[in-house]
């Protein structure tokens, strides 16, 4: 039983064929990407009132969005230096050595009662 293109068969796969074009088509308009016309031209969807007033929107929160980028780079610096500074290293061991001798100083006054 040999596989056999009989007119039912191209006719299902023509129309599958126009419903998947139709799909991609329709795919493509609603998410903004540019339609090929018949010799591969783009061709752009028309802009309404609704996507110029989206378009504007978005620009502003790009704006928006880049000045508060601008401003956590500028404090990330400032904590990067703040960090990698001598000083706060130095202050760190200082700060370190008040701990192990606050830890240790009970333990030496105990010692020197408990002996006396």
């Amino acid at each position: 039983m040999p596989f056999e293109f009989t007119p039912q068969l191209i006719a299902i796969l023509g129309v599958a064929g126009m419903l998947g074009w139709v799909a991609t088509t329709w795919i493509r308009v609603r998410h903004g990407y540019p339609l090929d016309g018949a010799w591969g031209q783009a061709i752009y969807p028309k802009s309404d009132a609704e996507a110029q007033e989206r378009v504007v929107r978005l620009t502003q929160e790009n704006t928006q969005l880049r000045t508060e980028l601008g401003s956590v780079k500028d404090r990330v610096a400032v904590v990067e230096r703040i960090v990698t500074d001598s000083g706060y290293g130095l202050t760190q061991e200082i700060e370190k050595l008040r701990d192990d001798r606050s830890a240790t100083a009970p333990l030496h006054a105990v010692n020197a009662k408990g002996a006396a």
